[in-house]
């Protein structure tokens, strides 16, 4: 422990909302008023980035009609990853994997067309936009958390359809379609765990010390 820890109640806070975080898929309707809307993209906005590049670009859907177009689009790309799980296709067409139609607010959040000109940081990982803009993601994620409101993250989307739905510059990519919103409750665990898709690996299982965490399921390549 350090002078500079916060108290043992807010330190406690900390990470129960980085445990209690859930990608949600189910929501209740209802708004997220105003000014808490903006808490939370004042939250993501706050983010760290990779030579200070603020990648990320926020575009809140409000059209009824462009939302049902998203729906739309996510839906076919639904089927076409179903067809692509062979013999767990059935067993994944019945998982609900978004809330598109369902969540109180709809946000699109695209990494900016002029990030290639940032070489700080990128000269030899240009992909730290990404991890940038998804550190973001993560703080209005947690902060949604926080006020009490579920997000969930589609990724079920061709960004090129989808750039051109929101009027995107040449070179802006779309990342992420963000779900919003008011729920009956929160998963007890993550869902894909609940729906039996799949399980958590521990963490030790994830970590090394001075060398590739061992791993039946790796080979390593650099002996």
């Amino acid at each position: 422990m350090t002078e500079h820890a916060y108290p043992d109640h807010e330190r406690a806070t900390v990470h129960r909302v980085i445990a209690e975080r859930r990608d949600m898929r189910h929501f209740a309707g209802g708004e997220v008023p105003s000014d808490v809307l903006a808490r939370l993209l004042e939250a993501a906005h706050r983010a760290p980035s990779v030579g200070l590049m603020q990648p990320w670009r926020f575009v809140r859907v409000t059209d009824r009609s462009l939302r049902l177009r998203l729906h739309a689009h996510v839906e076919t790309e639904r089927r076409l990853t179903a067809e692509a799980m062979g013999e767990r296709s059935e067993e994944f067409m019945r998982l609900k994997v978004e809330g598109v139609l369902d969540c109180a607010e709809l946000l699109v959040v695209a990494l900016t067309d002029d990030r290639d000109r940032h070489v700080f940081g990128r000269r030899t990982m240009p992909h730290m936009d990404l991890a940038s803009a998804s550190c973001a993601i993560q703080n209005l994620w947690l902060a949604a958390r926080a006020e009490g409101y579920g997000m969930g993250w589609v990724s079920l989307f061709d960004p090129e359809v989808v750039a051109a739905e929101i009027g995107m510059p040449v070179g802006a990519e779309p990342i992420a379609i963000l779900c919003l919103g008011p729920v009956q409750a929160f998963y007890e665990r993550p869902m894909l765990e609940q729906e039996h898709w799949t399980s958590p690996r521990p963490l030790v299982a994830l970590l090394g010390e001075n060398r590739w965490p061992a791993d039946e399921a790796s080979t390593p390549v650099n002996p």
